[in-house]
């Protein structure tokens, strides 16, 4: 039998008759593929938005309830925490009741409380109602590459789930430029309140444009087969490879995002909140830089593109230490190119190194790249309290160079395992 991906049809030839094969996956030609892409770009754009809703808005977020900036950042880890720890159980949702129902009903919850975070009453309020909202977010992240594992071709997966990542570039510049201003105009809250109508509006579009899923097949909530997959994962030393390089790239940009407006809004920048929310504009970089990963895997290799990706970052974070304001937004410049490239390569070998459970594969990439968000935030912050912006940077050096040093590794395994593979095939000729 032809596999699910494939439709089985004959041609008649004279007596005889020609079985032809042909994939019945999206490809990038087909209409179905561009619906695909601008319901999952929409859908990015909400989750990148209501997830970061708060990060722009810290320093007026601090000033209002008289918290630090340590507490404050919690607005933005609480809902990237909360989402790394549901994006497993998620995942496993979607195995049973599908990928783009949970999509949906992720998005539904999170944009309602989205509509009631303007209304906390409290820093603690705060916290709490962003940690559901990003507990509720977790089904996107869980369901979406493993949505793209299934209704796309194999050769254009990279660049659909970079275009997918572009929609969470997007919608992080568009929530962050959205806030800046509308807090300018009125207040944090009112800001909030527009992020959540934008998020509405993206939800709508999504839900109308997604296609149907064609290859997906219900499994059971089996609790013993979701463990055995998680530990085979676990177990695969690529795939915690890879987990580990996006929790460290999310460590880097957490970091910098979640304590750049505290730095833009004093001496020597001293700028307005409407222009701080104004230089995420810079989340476009990431954009060309997510959407353009396929090209650099398939000219520098998985590895190559990494190390391209991470060096990018790095010279980002040094070029940012410097007290000029063009030194500042071009470090933020390739600090974002270089994190959206590193995302983009990682995230895709996850869905093309598992070859079964990809939803669980994928979701504890989502749950180690969250956590390392949230980790990144909350130091991010503690750094910048105790050594200003040059401790940030540290933090995110350290981090960068965790990843050169997987990479190294990964590259020096790859060329053993190499050789043990000419080794094995020349002895096998000697035999012959």
């Amino acid at each position: 039998m032809p596999p699910a991906s494939t439709k089985a049809s004959t041609t008649p030839v004279g007596a005889d008759a020609v079985v032809v094969e042909t994939d019945s996956r999206l490809a990038p030609s087909s209409p179905g593929y561009r619906r695909m892409s601008f319901a999952l770009f929409a859908a990015g754009v909400a989750t990148f938005a209501l997830l970061y809703s708060t990060q722009a808005l810290l320093p007026l977020i601090s000033a209002d309830f008289g918290a630090s900036a340590s507490a404050a950042s919690w607005t933005v880890s609480a809902a990237t925490g909360a989402l790394a720890l549901f994006v497993l159980p998620m995942s496993a949702l979607s195995e049973r009741f599908g990928r783009s129902r949970l999509m949906t009903l992720s998005l539904t919850v999170a944009v309602a409380v989205g509509l009631l975070v303007p209304f906390a009453p409290s820093l603690e309020w705060l916290v709490a109602l962003r940690a559901v909202q990003g507990a509720a977010l977790a089904g996107v992240p869980a369901s979406a590459m493993a949505y793209l594992a299934e209704e796309v071709r194999p050769k254009a997966l990279i660049a659909a789930i970079g275009l997918f990542v572009a929609g969470n570039s997007i919608g992080g510049m568009s929530g962050r430029i959205v806030t800046g201003w509308a807090a300018q105009l009125w207040d944090w809250r009112a800001a909030l309140a527009a992020v959540g109508v934008l998020a509405v509006v993206c939800v709508v579009v999504f839900r109308l444009m997604l296609p149907k899923a064609r290859h997906f097949t219900p499994g059971s909530l089996n609790p013993k087969a979701l463990t055995k997959t998680v530990r085979g994962h676990l177990a695969d030393p690529l795939l915690l490879r890879l987990y580990a390089i996006g929790a460290l790239f999310m460590t880097v940009f957490g970091a910098v995002y979640t304590v750049i407006g505290y730095r833009l809004v004093e001496a020597p920048f001293s700028l307005p909140q409407g222009v701080v929310g104004s230089v995420f504009l810079v989340y476009l970089v990431g954009t060309v830089s997510s959407a353009a990963a396929g090209k650099l895997v398939a000219r520098l290799g998985r590895r190559g593109a990494l190390y391209l990706a991470v060096s990018t970052t790095a010279a980002g974070l040094l070029l940012s230490v410097a007290d000029t304001l063009v030194a500042v937004l071009t470090g933020l410049v390739l600090i974002t190119a270089g994190f959206f490239a590193g995302h983009a390569v990682a995230s895709s070998s996850v869905s093309r190194t598992a070859k079964t459970g990809r939803a669980q594969a994928s979701a504890l990439y989502q749950s180690a790249y969250y956590l390392g968000s949230s980790v990144g935030g909350t130091l991010g912050a503690v750094a910048f309290h105790a050594g200003g912006w040059a401790g940030t940077v540290l933090l995110g050096l350290v981090a960068v160079l965790g990843v050169v040093s997987i990479t190294l590794y990964g590259t020096r395994v790859a060329r053993v395992e190499q050789r043990q593979l000419v080794a094995l095939r020349t002895r096998s000729t000697l035999r012959v």
